[in-house]
This record gives C-alpha cells, sequence and structure tokens, in this order.
C-alpha cells in the first residue's frame, strides 16, 4: 500500500518494513530460508490523490480539510446538477466541522453524485504528533492498521511472510496477492488463526490439535490468518 505524507517531510521516502512481532513468534516456530515483513510505499504530497492513504501532522490536518473545501466551493460556483449540488452541500456541511470524509456517514447516493471528483479526506488519514513523528517503525504500522489494512501470513519453504490486504476481503481475494495463478484455481484455504497457531507451538502441531480449517472462496480474512492456499495448477 502507498501512504504519502502531508505536512512532514520526517519520514524517509521509499519502501518501510512493518516489523510486527508476531512474524518475528512465527518465524522461531517455522523454520524458512528468510522471513518478509509486509511494507508500506511512503511517497510525497505530490502522489497524494494517487494514495491509499494519507499521514498528516495535528499542525496540517486543517490545511488538507481546507484544499477539499476550497474545490467544493469552486464546484458549487459551477452550477452542478441537482444530486451533485446536494451531495457537494452535505460534504461542505462536514468539511466545515472539520470532518474528513472517509467514515463520514455519506450515502452511496451522495458518493455517486461525486464519483467523478477526487477528495483528499476522502482517503483514510493518520494524524500524527511531533513525537510520534520521529519513530516511523511505531507509527507506519498504525497508519496501516487505521486504513483498513491487515496481514495474513504464509510460512515455511523458502520464506515466512506477511502479506498485506485490505481488511474485510475474501480468501479468493487474497489468494491474487500472491499469485494469479492462485486465485484463477482456488479451491479452498486451510487457515489456522494465528492465536490457535502460537498456542500450539508449530504449524503441525496445531494441525493435530485440529485447529486447521477448510474455508471457501467466501471466507473473509481475518488479522494474521496463517494460509495455505489450494488450487489447480
Amino acid at each position: 500500500m502507498k501512504i504519502a505524507l502531508f505536512g512532514t517531510s520526517d519520514i524517509k521516502l521509499g519502501k518501510h518494513n512493518l516489523k510486527d512481532p508476531r512474524l518475528d513468534q512465527a518465524d522461531k516456530l517455522v523454520e524458512a530460508d528468510k522471513k518478509t515483513y509486509a511494507q508500506v510505499d511512503v511517497v510525497g504530497e505530490e502522489d497524494l490523490l494517487d494514495a491509499d492513504a494519507i499521514l498528516a501532522t495535528v499542525d496540517s490536518q486543517a490545511d488538507l480539510i481546507l484544499k477539499d473545501l476550497e474545490f467544493v466551493e469552486t464546484r458549487l460556483g459551477r452550477d452542478p446538477q441537482p444530486a451533485e449540488r446536494a451531495a457537494l452541500e452535505k460534504i461542505k456541511g462536514l468539511l466545515e466541522t472539520e470532518k474528513f470524509l472517509f467514515g463520514s456517514g455519506l450515502s452511496n447516493e451522495d458518493l455517486q453524485a461525486v464519483a467523478a471528483h477526487n477528495f483528499y479526506t476522502s482517503k483514510p488519514v493518520c494524524v500524527a504528533s511531533l513525537q510520534e513523528l520521529q519513530d516511523a517503525e511505531k507509527l507506519l504500522p498504525r497508519a496501516f492498521k487505521e486504513a483498513g489494512y491487515i496481514c495474513f501470513l504464509t510460512v515455511g519453504g523458502k520464506e515466512n511472510r506477511a502479506w498485506p490486504i485490505r481488511k474485510g476481503i475474501t480468501a479468493w481475494e487474497s489468494a491474487g496477492t500472491i499469485h494469479t495463478d492462485l486465485q484463477k484455481g482456488f479451491i479452498r484455504a486451510e487457515i489456522i488463526g494465528f492465536d490457535d497457531f502460537l498456542a500450539a507451538g508449530s504449524e503441525t502441531q496445531a494441525k493435530r490439535a485440529g485447529k486447521q480449517r477448510l474455508e471457501t472462496k467466501q471466507y473473509i480474512m481475518q488479522d494474521y490468518d496463517l494460509v495455505n492456499f489450494r488450487f489447480n495448477k
């Protein structure tokens, strides 16, 4: 995923590992050639509209809201169609009370009426203090989580790896993050909950304890599920 910085240059641009102690624990329990953390790509303000989330400072969040408010007022001045005007008026009201549009409760009809426009605050915004900005290793996982992302694990063989996915997606969709062939030939997902895996002490012991479940395409992935995808080659 891509996180854009707004109002700060304290975090180095580029790829950052999301160091999660759960992957460290899994790596101790399952032998593999290497350990691979989930990553985020930190980008600058020029990529705000293309990013999956925005990391702003306490001082800059008002400027971010102002960007959207200025666009809304400009658009309203161009005599939009009634449905769009009504949606824009609602959005203006939210912004004037210093609310971000993401998670603001706008109806599907309102969102559809303004679907042609991009708003900065319609994507997740993580607001950080200056002190927090000094510790990117802790801050970026928080931004990742607040943006609605989780990870699933694959273990053994070449690598123990955490794969980033959007919260709420299915096992079938998750398979595609590894390789499109897994998604095309998906048969089932063999799932072990992370807590069950940890309690058992190994993947093999978790299976012996009956903690592995067979799930279909529609299964909604949970954070740090241990997964083995079965598929037709």
